[in-house]
C-alpha cells in the first residue's frame, strides 16, 4: 500500500561550501555563498548538483537534508522567540506538512510537478553547536530531535519550491511534524 500526501516545499538551499566549521565563537566563513533557489537538480547517489555534499562519498547516504518547517517553528516556541529564516539551519529542503521521523529507513517519493524523485530516509540530521551562536543561546538543545532527516537520492529528478506530493509506504501524521523525537531508532 502507498499513502499519498500533499505538502509544501517552502525553501531549497544550495551551498557549494561549508559555512559552519571550526569554533562558533570565530563566526561562520565569510566567503561562502548560500543560494536559496526555486529549483534543484537531484542526481541519484550524489545529491543536489552544486551543493557541498554533491558526490562526496562519505555523504552519499546523507546527501540531501530535510527540515520540517513546523519543527523549526516549534524550537522557537520552546525558546520563547521567533526563529530566523530556516536557511540558518543549512538544510537543503525545508518542507511543511510532513512527519519526517517516520521516513527513517524508508524509501519515499516527492513530486513537485516534474516527476517523482525517490529518496531513502537515513539518520536524523542533528543540530550542531553553531545553532546557539547563529540563532540564540539554547537553540541547539531546542532543536535536538527536531533537526531534520538526512536522505540518499535514488533517482535523478527536479524539486521545486511550492506544492509537492509525497508517496510513502508508511502512514504519516502531519500533526507530528513539530514533535521532538526522543528515540534512536525509527518508529515502526
Amino acid at each position: 500500500m502507498v499513502f499519498h500526501y500533499r505538502a509544501e516545499i517552502v525553501q531549497l538551499l544550495v551551498s557549494p561550501a561549508h559555512a559552519y566549521f571550526g569554533r562558533s565563537k570565530d563566526g561562520p566563513a565569510a566567503d561562502v555563498s548560500t543560494e536559496l533557489v526555486d529549483r534543484v537538480e537531484i542526481v541519484a547517489n550524489k545529491g543536489i548538483r552544486g551543493d557541498r555534499f554533491f558526490g562526496v562519498k562519505a555523504h552519499t547516504e546523507a546527501a540531501v537534508t530535510f527540515l520540517a518547517a513546523e519543527a523549526w517553528e516549534a524550537a522557537g516556541h520552546a525558546l520563547g522567540t521567533d526563529m530566523p529564516d530556516p536557511s540558518v539551519a543549512r538544510r537543503n529542503v525545508v518542507i511543511r506538512g510532513v512527519e519526517l521521523d517516520r521516513l527513517r529507513a524508508i524509501e519515499f517519493e516527492l513530486d513537485s510537478g516534474e516527476g517523482a524523485v525517490r529518496f531513502r530516509g537515513g539518520r536524523p540530521a542533528h543540530p550542531c553547536s553553531w545553532m546557539d551562536s547563529m540563532v540564540i543561546a539554547g537553540a541547539r538543545k531546542a532543536l535536538i530531535g527536531r533537526g531534520g532527516l538526512r536522505t540518499e537520492p535514488l533517482n535523478d529528478g527536479v524539486l521545486r519550491v511550492g506544492p509537492v506530493t509525497l508517496h510513502s509506504p508508511v502512514e504519516l501524521d502531519a500533526a507530528k511534524a513539530s514533535s521532538q523525537v526522543k528515540r534512536a531508532q525509527p518508529q515502526r
